[in-house]
C-alpha cells in the first residue's frame, strides 16, 4: 500500500490535534518583530502574539518559508513516502505555492503534486484534512491529490475584521480598499474568493456582522451536512456566540474552534473572527 505524505503552510490553521492525527507535515511562515524572527505557531503562541500586538506601536512583518524549508522537508519525506501532496494557500495571496513548485522541481526524490488551494486560512485547513484523510485510509498519490482538488469548490470562509489596517499593510486588501476611508464605523464582511479577498458586505455593528456571517453560510450551504470551524484572532466572546448559532442553525458533522496563527493574525489583525466550512456531501 502506498504511503502519501501530506504537506501543507502554517497559514491553514489545521488544528493540532489534527495534525497528529492524520500526521500532516507542517512548514511554518516566518514573523518579524523589532529585529526578532518567530517561526509562526512554534516560537510565540497566539495568546502571546495578540497580548503583544494589542500593546505594540510597532508592527510585524511575515515571510513565506524558504525554499530549503521545503526541499529538506520533501528529502526527509521521500525516505519513507512514496510520493507527497503539498497543499498552500492561493498563489495570489502568497508566493509559498511558487517555492513548494521549485523546491519539487528540484529536490524530492519521490513525485510530489503541489495543489493550489484557492483559498487560504482554515478553508485552506479543509483541504488539508481531504487529502490527509485520503492518504490515512491507503489512497495513492493521485487519489489523494484528486481528493484535495475535489474539497476546494466545497470549501469556504466569510469573516469579520476590526481594522481594515492590517489587511491594508500587508497588501492583501484586495476589493476592501473600497472600504478604507469611510467616516462611518462599519464591520466590514469579508470572503475569499478565486484567490483574491472580496467583500461580502458591511454592518453597523459587530453582532449584526456576526449574524450576517452566518445568514451568507446558510446562503451557500444550505442544509447539506458540514465540517464548520470558528476561527479567531483573540475573539473568545464572540467565538461562544458564533458557536451557538452555528449549533443551532446547521447539520454538523465536525466542529472546531481554531485561533489565528501569529502570521495569519499579523495580516489580519486582532478581534478577527469568522466561519469556514466544508460541504461533506456532494450536491
Amino acid at each position: 500500500m502506498a504511503r502519501i505524505a501530506v504537506v501543507t503552510d502554517s497559514a491553514a490553521c489545521v488544528p493540532a490535534e489534527l495534525v497528529r492525527k492524520y500526521e500532516i507535515h507542517v512548514v511554518p511562515f516566518e514573523l518579524i518583530w523589532n529585529g526578532q524572527s518567530f517561526r509562526d505557531g512554534v516560537d510565540i503562541t497566539p495568546t502571546e502574539f495578540y497580548r503583544r500586538l494589542r500593546k505594540s506601536n510597532s508592527w510585524p512583518t511575515t515571510s513565506q518559508p524558504a525554499l530549503g524549508d521545503f526541499a529538506s522537508l520533501y528529502t526527509q519525506l521521500g525516505r519513507y513516502a512514496d510520493g507527497i501532496v503539498s497543499i498552500h494557500a492561493a498563489g495570489e495571496l502568497s508566493a509559498t505555492l511558487r517555492t513548494a513548485q521549485l523546491a519539487a522541481e528540484q529536490a524530492s526524490p519521490v513525485p510530489v503534486r503541489v495543489i493550489d488551494s484557492r483559498t487560504g486560512a482554515t478553508a485552506e485547513g479543509f483541504v488539508v484534512l481531504a487529502a490527509a484523510r485520503a492518504a490515512a485510509a491507503g489512497a495513492n498519490l493521485e487519489e489523494v491529490a484528486a481528493a484535495a482538488r475535489a474539497a476546494i469548490p466545497r470549501v469556504g470562509l466569510f469573516a469579520t475584521l476590526e481594522t481594515l489596517e492590517y489587511l491594508r499593510r500587508g497588501g492583501r486588501i484586495g476589493e476592501a480598499a473600497a472600504l478604507l476611508g469611510s467616516q462611518l464605523h462599519l464591520h466590514p464582511i469579508l470572503y475569499l474568493a478565486d484567490g483574491r479577498v472580496k467583500v461580502a458586505g458591511v454592518a453597523r455593528s459587530r453582532h449584526k456582522a456576526i449574524e450576517r456571517i452566518v445568514e451568507l453560510m446558510a446562503g451557500r450551504v444550505g442544509n447539506r451536512p458540514l465540517c464548520v470551524s470558528v476561527f479567531h484572532a483573540d475573539a473568545l466572546q464572540d467565538v461562544e456566540i458564533m458557536k451557538a448559532m452555528v449549533h443551532s442553525r446547521f447539520n454538523c458533522r465536525e466542529f472546531y474552534i481554531t485561533e489565528f496563527t501569529p502570521v495569519m493574525g499579523a495580516h489580519t489583525g486582532p478581534g478577527t473572527i469568522g466561519l469556514a466550512f466544508f460541504i461533506s456531501e456532494q450536491g
